[in-house]
């Protein structure tokens, strides 16, 4: 199976894995177990590769089995059909038209365009047609039902009462920066907290998946302790084992927004139209010349400007007025989270009582040959220890195996056979 096939397969899987995370610790034949899969049946999804959007109860059920037998890849069948998004309109058009939507509820498509020709902001020549602009303001949750049309899901507007009962979190597409002497892409990855706004933690990262991710949330936990419940996205960053594994130790329920109901995380959209309009069009050369200096003037606005600041939806309070008043209850961890933040991978030790990972090498106890251990380790960090688990247990840190040390380990060997023979030298 060729790379672009394996990784498809992987992103089905995910999404499988999304639709049963909350079964999976669940005791098979647990009691209201089948009326769950039904709950789940009747959810509309966004399935890769179909234009399906609902799965039978059963369906679920198959799943759940096979992820019990087998882990993820029990989950992983053909290749993902994907779907580009559209780009019609430039980013500050799409800024305008949500602000102006937003602060005017009540205006019609055909109003919010006029509105925006009237403030003189659009680029020379460009054509808003209502189509793509209802489009862009029903992805933002900022459209209206028709009248008569069902009224299925609620959409009416929440807030948590205490810091850290829900954060939310997203990425959004940033500015290049200079790598390695070429430009490349930042992506923003934030988290917000539901009841009070303020920004546990933010950075930009040069990608936007799991291996990204997972340090954010490692640092916004140490600052602003551990959330109840994280509500994010159906990306593949946000379907991935690990983050619900990571979750699971932290004791953090991991909730996903449904396909299509973009009004669920209406406050982490707002906030990164805050960052594109107050920060983005005042960064400096100086702020782009790398990603530390651009990650630097963004926690600088952050904490000097964006938390001291009045927020409309906390009735003029600012962020940090309202953590103060809120944070009773949160949940500090310490420092000393490290090993809750390790990647896991299962391998089977050779019968040189070696094992592979990421392209190194290393060796464990000969004891452990032939056995499936777990390894924890962290991905960021070249070099790294290695732990080895095994039945519930860590066993030992594995080795780099040195090639040359080898050399001269003592070995038992047949009667007659010499080094040379080994070395494959001759007479």
């Amino acid at each position: 199976m060729n790379d672009d096939v394996k990784k498809r397969s992987e992103e089905v899987a995910l999404f499988r894995f999304g639709v049963i995370g909350d079964l999976v610790h669940l005791p098979p034949g647990a009691k209201g177990l089948y009326e769950r899969l039904r709950e789940k049946a009747d959810i509309d999804y966004r399935i890769p590769g179909s234009t399906r959007v609902r799965v039978a109860p059963e369906t679920i059920r198959h799943w759940l089995r096979a992820y019990r037998k087998g882990g993820l890849e029990a989950l992983e069948p053909r290749v993902r059909a994907d779907h580009g998004q559209s780009h019609a309109l430039p980013q500050e058009v799409s800024d305008l038209l949500l602000a102006i939507k937003d602060d005017k509820r009540d205006l019609s498509v055909q109003l919010v365009i006029r509105e925006a020709i009237a403030t003189g902001k659009l680029p020379e020549g460009l054509q808003l047609a209502p189509s793509t602009v209802h489009r862009l303001l029903s992805r933002a949750g900022l459209m209206a039902k028709e009248p008569g049309a069902p009224t299925s899901k609620d959409h009416r507007r929440f807030t948590f009462e205490k810091a850290g009962d829900l954060w939310m979190s997203d990425v959004m597409h940033g500015p290049a920066v200079p790598v390695g002497g070429r430009k490349r892409k930042a992506y923003l990855i934030a988290f917000i907290d539901d009841a009070t706004r303020v920004v546990p933690y933010a950075a930009f990262a040069l990608s936007e998946n799991t291996a990204a991710f997972l340090p954010v949330l490692k640092e916004a936990v140490l600052r602003r302790g551990a959330p109840r419940r994280l509500f994010v996205d159906n990306g593949s960053a946000f379907r991935s084992h690990q983050l619900a594994l990571v979750c699971a130790k932290l004791g953090i329920t991991l909730i996903h927004a449904r396909a299509y109901h973009p009004e669920a995380k209406g406050k982490m959209e707002r906030w990164f139209r805050t960052v594109r309009l107050q920060l983005l069009p005042l960064l400096q050369p100086a702020d782009l010349a790398s990603l530390d200096a651009l990650n630097r003037r963004l926690w600088t606005w952050v904490e000097g400007e964006y938390h001291r600041s009045p927020h409309r939806g906390l009735d003029g309070a600012t962020p940090l007025d309202r953590w103060a008043a809120a944070a009773d209850e949160v949940r500090y961890l310490g420092s000393d989270i490290d090993d809750l933040f390790l990647n896991e991978a299962k391998r089977k030790v050779a019968k040189d009582r070696t094992v592979s990972l990421g392209g190194v090498i290393y060796e464990v106890d000969a004891a452990l040959v032939g056995a499936v251990v777990t390894l924890r380790y962290d991905p960021s960090k070249p070099g790294r220890a290695v732990q080895v688990w095994a039945k519930g247990e860590k066993i030992q840190d594995a080795r780099l195996v040195d090639v040359h040390a080898n050399c001269f380990v003592k070995r038992e060997q047949p009667e007659g056979l010499r080094l040379a023979d080994l070395a494959g030298e001759e007479d």
